[in-house]
């Protein structure tokens, strides 16, 4: 497809997306601080290029044109976010769906409700990565040793995990990996507590930039290729409290996520956010995309490599852990 036409079809699918936030309000004139159940949220995210869209709709003013405060907390991993969206202390959290899931498997009490896809992988964008001195060239190479991640059993682990098979190397969540937040795995990685790492964007292209960091597996590949990586979700207790709420956040972000189509969107806004990043960085990183529908189907495609690797016991039905206009 050519650039002129995936804007194009960005362009259909956000006023799509658009209309049916709009509907979710009962066909409101417009969203304002008057009119929302809560005008003012907090919400979990994460300084890496996926949450490009938040910072865009922050800087932008597309929350606030919706009536909308939204005030950031930075969590270090979707795993991180589940305790305080559970306990109340985020509103809305920026997270992996495998964490998501798993945390709604394993404790029927918590229901998180996926109201925004966020992230979809792309070509390098995520990676697992060594120092350019080292003897590992596969990640079949890697077998038995520390990989960093920023979370254990999650989207990471997965991603690994899948690479690996393919590999014919099996990785186990306990014993190989370690958990380090992205901004601190450069140090990790040159200090040598740990092997390699899981690099997130923006931060793989920078530790290649500045110590010579090697990709040894570009995880968006095989099964793998162009997987829903991330979201944007709440507990199932705050949408059914705050629809509109919701439907005000759904509007800006799914506007915002439609703009990050534009690599160059994206470039401008990441060195705004994502500390140590440079122009130069945000030009040479992998680009994913930035999803402006909320499709079930979709997600499905997670939830089925959960079960194919032992995160989740029974087949997973993604209906139930999506937001439905109210």
């Amino acid at each position: 497809m050519t650039a002129s036409h995936r804007r194009a079809a960005v362009a259909g699918a956000v006023a799509v997306a658009v209309a049916l936030a709009a509907s979710a309000c009962g066909g409101e004139d417009g969203a304002s601080a008057n009119g929302l159940e809560k005008s003012e949220i907090l919400l979990g995210t994460m300084t890496i290029a996926d949450t490009a869209s938040v910072q865009l709709a922050l800087s932008k003013g597309l929350f606030k044109a919706e009536g909308l405060t939204v005030k950031t907390q930075v969590i270090q991993g979707g795993a991180a976010g589940i305790p305080l969206l559970r306990s109340g202390r985020l509103d809305i959290s920026f997270g992996n769906y495998v964490s998501l899931f798993t945390a709604g498997v394993k404790d029927p009490r918590f229901k998180p409700k996926i109201i925004a896809e966020g992230f979809n992988s792309a070509a390098k964008t995520h990676v697992v990565m060594v120092r350019g001195d080292s003897p590992h060239k596969t990640i079949k190479d890697l077998a038995g040793k520390r990989i960093a991640v920023n979370t254990k059993r999650n989207i990471s682990t997965l991603l690994i995990r899948s690479a690996g098979q393919a590999q014919g190397v099996t990785f186990d969540d306990d014993k190989s990996f370690v958990e380090v937040p992205p901004p601190a795995m450069e140090h990790a990685l040159k200090s040598g507590s740990v092997e390699a790492v899981q690099a997130i964007e923006p931060f793989g292209t920078q530790m290649q930039r500045s110590m010579g960091a090697r990709m040894v597996a570009d995880l968006s590949s095989g099964q793998t290729a162009n997987l829903p990586i991330a979201g944007y979700a709440a507990t199932e207790k705050f949408v059914e409290k705050n629809p509109k709420t919701v439907a005000a956040f759904q509007r800006a972000l799914v506007k915002a996520q439609g703009m990050c189509a534009d690599r160059k969107v994206v470039e401008n806004v990441l060195p705004t956010y994502a500390k140590g990043i440079d122009a130069k960085v945000a030009a040479g990183m992998g680009f994913g995309e930035y999803p402006t529908t909320l499709d079930p189907a979709h997600l499905k495609r997670v939830a089925d490599l959960m079960q194919r690797f032992g995160y989740v016991d029974k087949p997973i039905d993604v209906k139930n852990f999506v937001a439905t206009p109210s």
